[in-house]
């Protein structure tokens, strides 16, 4: 049980050897699919800590990346005290905390394990959608080529910025990855590219290696240029490049609910494998 000495307090640079430690525990450890560690949200704004004469036992961080949108990108415990009592603890400061000063907030998560989420679904969070898992068997368009007037080249620094752009207006403000995040996936990136036309960059791809393949991390299109096989132009240009084939697999996550998105890949060859990852929403409306 939570103890008389137990207090909830923000989480501070001192307690970066602490919160490491307890996040070795795998088992008992939420983290955010992001490009971001968990530890570099230390010290920002929605990030908690419960402590015990001095031990920090559990740590919650749900730090608002893209404004407006705080996904909880952690939520560790010590084995030795109940997830649901640290939890509930953490979960109503950070609650009060945030709807406080911005009512019209949404706290999401991506859940990887099964108990995380029965803490979400008592708590009043709600499955709003899914990520999937799709794979590409056989490519359909290898003879593509891309539109008249359209040019794909490697991404550079400097494109970041018009990038940031084309994610927001392509994802909207919920699945937007700001600049910051954008700067850290292209740091990682095994193959990043934008396309564009006379108007600038309208398009964008950024994929990471991994030990089963390729994945196919960010595709981004401009709403006005979709339609006009950017996208497809994209994919291709990676999958050649990448030199990906039946024994270098490529796999790429999107949302349940995004149809055109699945229709695209599903044209390029690509087939969902069965896995996915449920969103999970607290209602802003009941929020304040």
């Amino acid at each position: 049980m939570i103890g008389l000495n137990m207090q909830v307090r923000r989480a501070q640079a001192q307690d970066y050897r602490q919160i490491s430690s307890l996040i070795f525990h795998e088992a008992n450890t939420h983290r955010h699919l992001d490009w971001h560690s968990v530890l570099e949200w230390i010290g920002g704004a929605n990030y908690w800590v419960l402590e015990e004469n001095g031990l920090v036992t559990a740590a919650f961080a749900c730090p608002e990346e893209p404004p407006s949108v705080a996904w909880i990108r952690l939520f560790a415990h010590h084995p030795r005290f109940p997830a649901s009592e640290v939890w509930s603890v953490l979960w109503e400061t950070a609650r009060a905390d945030i709807y406080r000063s911005e009512p019209q907030t949404k706290v999401a998560a991506i859940v990887l394990k099964q108990w995380f989420q029965n803490l979400l679904v008592s708590s009043g969070f709600e499955n709003d959608e899914n990520v999937v898992l799709l794979r590409l068997g056989e490519l359909t368009y290898r003879s593509y080529s891309p539109p008249r007037g359209l040019r794909i080249r490697l991404m550079r620094m400097e494109d970041l910025p018009f990038v940031a752009e084309v994610d927001l207006l392509a994802f909207g403000s919920f699945w937007h990855n700001a600049l910051d995040s954008l700067q850290r996936a292209y740091a990682h990136a095994l193959h990043a590219t934008v396309a564009e036309d006379d108007s600038g960059v309208i398009g964008y791809q950024l994929s990471t290696g991994n030990a089963f393949g390729v994945h196919l991390a960010r595709l981004g299109v401009k709403p006005e240029a979709q339609g006009r096989g950017v996208a497809s132009a994209l994919v291709v240009e990676m999958v050649r490049s990448l030199g990906i084939n039946s024994t270098r697999a490529l796999s790429v996550n999107t949302q349940s609910k995004n149809a055109a998105s699945l229709a695209l890949y599903r044209k390029l060859g690509f087939t969902r494998t069965g896995e996915y990852f449920p969103v999970f929403v607290y209602p802003s409306r009941d929020g304040q």
